[in-house]
C-alpha cells in the first residue's frame, strides 16, 4: 500500500482583535522630509521628496548617491544619530498619547524597539588613538539594544523590554510583539516601533550587491512599481507607536487611530536575500492575515507595500497580492512610501505602519510617486503620482525582508464615537486623484 500524504494538523488562531484589541493611541514620526508626525504626513500626500545626493558632510557622502537624509537633527556627538532619533519620536508618540504619568505604573510599560546599527568609527587607528576616552558611550558601538534601552531610561519604563533585528521587518515584529505583551497581561501600555539611519557599513553592503539606485535625478530616483526602475534608495527616519488594549484606551478618553485586527510572520526557505519568484509564502501570508482579521467577504481597501523598487520586490508583491485577492484585488489600491522616503530599512515597518495607520484617521490613501509606466504583473492600481480620498476601514501593512522573513499586519479603523478620531484636514498641496473610482493603470504593451 502506498504511503498516505501526511496530514498538516491545524489549529485555532487568535487574532490580535480577539476579546480585547490592542490599538495605536499615539504616534511619533520622522523623516528626511520633517521631524515630527504631521509635517512627514503632509509630505507624502503631497508628494514631496526627502530625497537628494549625499555630499561630504555625509557619513557615505563620497560616494554621492540618491539617499533620504535626515538634515534638520542637531548634531550630537555623544550618541548615534539613531539612537538621537529614537528618543525624538518616542518623545512625540508618548506626548501623543496624552498619558496621565502619575496614574501609571511604569513596571507595566513595556518596549519594544528594533535593533540600530553601530558605528565604525571608532575602528580606525587614529580615530581608536584620539577617542578611545571620549565621545559617545562605547556600548553604542556595538549593542543593537542601545536605542531601546536609553529610550526606556529616559522615560523610566520598567516594563518587559525586547530588541529584534530582522532586517527590514523589524519595524512590523516589534509592533507584533508589543501588542502580544499586552494581550499576555504583561504590560498596560507598549511602546513599539524604530528608527534608522544610514551607516557606512550597511550602505557599502548595498553598494557592493548594486541594488542602489544611481538616479538620474535624485529625487525621483526611487521609482516603486515603475518598469524604467533602477535600485532603492536609503533613507533615514522611523515611527514609535504607543499601544494599549482597547478598553484601556477608552476607559482613559484616549483617541485612537485605528486597531490592529491581524498579524502574520512567515519565513521564505529560500535564499538570504533574494525573494521566491512565484511569491507562494507571501501569497499564504496575505491570505492568512484576511482570515484572521475575519475580511474573507469584505477585501481590505489599501495595501502599504513593501515597494522597495526594485524588480525582485515589486513582482512579488504584486503577484502575491493578486495570487491572494483574486477578484478582490481589482477594487483594492495599492502604494510605497519609500519613493519619496527612501528606504528606511530596521524602521520601514513601523514608519510604514505609522502612515497607514494616519491614512486611517484622514481618509486618504497616499500616492506612489515616480510612477510613470506602471507594472503589469497583477493588474494591480498602485495609485501612481495621485494618492485617493476613502473612508478608510480596512488596510494591510507588508514588509519583506532580508533572511526571508514576511511580515504582514493587518489594521482596521474603530467607529468615531468610539475611538474619539479626529479626522485632520488633508494638506491643501495634497495630491488627490479627481475620480470616484478606483482605476488601473495598465503597462501598455
Amino acid at each position: 500500500m502506498p504511503e498516505s500524504a501526511p496530514k498538516i494538523l491545524r489549529f485555532p488562531r487568535r487574532s490580535l482583535a480577539d476579546e480585547d484589541p490592542i490599538v495605536i493611541t499615539g504616534i511619533g514620526l520622522a523623516a528626511s522630509v520633517g521631524a515630527g508626525r504631521e509635517a512627514v504626513w503632509q509630505a507624502v500626500q503631497s508628494g514631496i521628496s526627502g530625497i537628494r545626493r549625499t555630499h561630504a558632510l555625509d557619513q557615505v557622502g563620497p560616494l554621492e548617491l540618491p539617499c533620504g537624509m535626515i538634515d534638520w537633527l542637531p548634531h550630537d556627538p555623544n550618541s548615534l544619530k539613531s539612537v538621537q532619533l529614537s528618543q525624538h519620536i518616542a518623545a512625540e508618540a508618548l506626548d501623543d498619547a496624552t498619558i496621565e504619568w502619575p496614574n501609571v505604573d511604569r513596571d507595566r510599560f513595556a518596549c519594544s524597539i528594533s535593533a540600530q546599527f553601530g558605528d565604525i568609527g571608532y575602528l580606525f587607528p587614529e580615530q581608536l588613538a584620539k577617542n578611545s576616552l571620549t565621545g559617545r558611550d562605547w556600548w553604542q558601538q556595538f549593542m543593537p539594544c542601545s536605542a531601546a534601552s536609553l529610550v526606556a531610561h529616559r522615560f523610566n519604563l520598567r516594563g518587559p523590554r525586547l530588541c529584534h533585528a530582522t532586517a527590514c521587518a523589524s519595524g512590523l515584529v516589534s509592533t507584533i510583539t508589543a501588542a502580544r505583551m499586552l494581550q499576555m497581561d504583561q504590560a498596560d501600555y507598549a511602546l513599539c516601533g524604530a528608527a534608522d539611519t544610514v551607516t557606512e557599513l550597511v550602505y557599502a553592503a548595498f553598494h557592493r550587491m548594486g541594488v542602489l539606485s544611481t538616479g538620474p535625478e535624485a529625487a525621483s530616483a526611487c521609482r516603486p512599481f515603475d518598469v524604467t526602475r533602477n535600485g532603492f534608495v536609503m533613507g533615514e527616519g522611523g515611527a514609535m507607536l504607543v499601544l494599549e488594549k482597547r478598553s484601556h484606551a477608552i476607559a482613559r478618553g484616549a483617541r485612537i487611530y485605528a486597531e490592529l485586527a491581524a498579524s502574520q510572520m512567515l519565513c521564505q526557505a529560500h535564499h538570504v536575500t533574494g525573494l521566491d519568484g512565484e511569491a507562494e509564502t507571501l501569497t499564504r501570508l496575505i491570505q492568512d492575515l484576511v482570515r484572521k482579521a475575519g475580511w474573507e467577504d469584505e477585501a481590505p481597501q489599501y495595501v502599504n507595500a513593501h515597494g522597495t523598487g526594485t524588480e525582485q520586490n515589486d513582482i512579488s508583491e504584486l503577484k502575491a497580492i493578486r495570487a491572494a485577492l483574486r477578484s478582490q484585488a481589482d477594487s483594492l489600491v495599492v502604494s510605497s512610501n519609500k519613493a519619496i522616503l527612501g528606504h528606511t530599512i530596521n524602521a520601514a515597518g513601523s514608519l510604514e505602519l505609522a502612515l497607514t495607520a494616519l491614512g486611517i484617521r484622514d481618509g486618504f490613501a497616499p500616492p506612489t510617486m515616480h510612477l510613470e509606466q506602471p507594472e503589469a504583473v497583477g493588474n494591480i492600481d498602485c495609485l501612481p503620482g495621485y494618492g485617493e480620498k476613502l473612508e478608510l476601514a480596512r488596510a494591510l501593512k507588508l514588509s519583506l525582508a532580508f533572511g526571508g522573513h514576511l511580515v504582514g499586519m493587518a489594521l482596521r479603523s474603530c467607529p468615531l464615537e468610539t475611538a474619539r478620531r479626529t479626522p485632520v484636514p488633508l494638506s491643501a498641496t495634497a495630491r488627490i486623484r479627481q475620480v470616484t473610482a478606483p482605476v488601473v493603470v495598465r503597462r501598455a504593451a
